[in-house]
This record gives C-alpha cells, structure tokens and sequence, in this order.
C-alpha cells in the first residue's frame, strides 16, 4: 500500500489547538491520568497523553495515522479524570473525523467499518438497532459466520430485537446528519 503523506504542522502558539478544531490541549501536562484510566490503553500504538501531546506538537501526520484514535472507546474515562477538563474524548473523535475527512487509510480498517455502520445505523433508524447494524457490520467485512453463535445466544436470550423501535425526533436525527454534511 502506498504511504500517505501528510503535511506536518509546526507548533502551534500557547492556547490553541494545531488544526483549528478550537478544543485546547496545550494545557495537558502529562500527568497521565488518562492513559492510567483507559480501558484500551494495551491495544494502541500510542497512549491518550501521547496522543495529546503529539497534537500539541504539530505531529498531523503520525496521530492521523495512528492505531489509538480509532481503537478509542470513546467512553470519556480519560476526560473525567482529566484535572485540567480536556476534553480528551472529543479529540480523538474529532482525529477520526479528520482522518475521514483527509482521507487519510484507518490504521484499523474493521473498527473504522464499524465506526461509519454505527452511524449509519443511528442516521437510519435514530439510535442503535443492534441486529441490523450487525448484518451491515458483516456485509461490509464479509465475516458472517465469525460470531453466529454468539449473536444466536443474544437473540434466543432476547437480548437483541429482530425490528428497531420506535424514536421520537428521527426527523431531526437524520437533520443533524445532514448538517453535518452541509
């Protein structure tokens, strides 16, 4: 597969954020908290806390195509323990919107698949409906078969419900979606 290249960005100014998404993580001073409370710390390449300081320093191109922001669980453990309140969980998603968005190749190909099924599913039906996102999840990776019986025992279980149920404000739902489009 050919290497991307990603401009670097040189150090931004004290206060700001390096790419312009207006969120401030030069006031991280690396206590680690974050990467200490991860739940998912043992599967990345690079901890929360380097993360953060790699954004900090300008380093675009090794965050945008690091492991860590897509195996984020995105569950804000690393920001509520955050002493200095950054929002450390809206980094990493917005990394992944700007990898998306740059088309910058997922370092974790399945888990950016099932990062856009899960979207879709919450813009189609307006909250997860597990089963269908699940057979989207499937198609779009091929691996049917890989955990039938897991998902046999959930629905046997009544654990997961053959129709999505109804959401009040799907309208406006699918209204975000689409500005965030436009």
């Amino acid at each position: 597969m050919p290497e991307t290249k990603i401009r670097e960005v040189p150090s931004a100014p004290a206060n700001s954020f390096s790419w312009g998404s207006g969120l401030n993580v030069q006031d991280c001073y690396q206590c680690q908290k974050c990467s200490a409370g991860c739940p998912v710390a043992f599967a990345m390449d690079y901890k929360p806390n380097q993360i953060i300081q790699m954004v900090s320093l300008g380093m675009k191109e090794r965050v945008l195509l690091s492991k860590t922001i897509w195996v984020c669980a995105s569950c804000y453990t690393c920001s509520t323990r955050c002493p200095n309140d950054i929002d450390i969980a809206k980094v990493m998603d917005w990394l992944r919107q700007t990898a998306i968005r740059e088309g910058v190749p997922p370092a974790e190909k399945e888990v950016a698949l099932f990062h856009s099924t899960f979207l879709e599913a919450i813009r189609s039906h307006g909250r997860i409906h597990e089963l269908s996102m699940m057979a989207r999840y499937k198609q779009k990776t091929g691996k049917w078969m890989e955990d039938f019986k897991l998902g046999w025992r959930m629905f046997a279980k009544g654990k997961l419900k053959l129709f999505p149920s109804g959401v009040r404000g799907k309208k406006e739902v699918k209204g975000f979606f689409r500005d965030l489009k436009g």
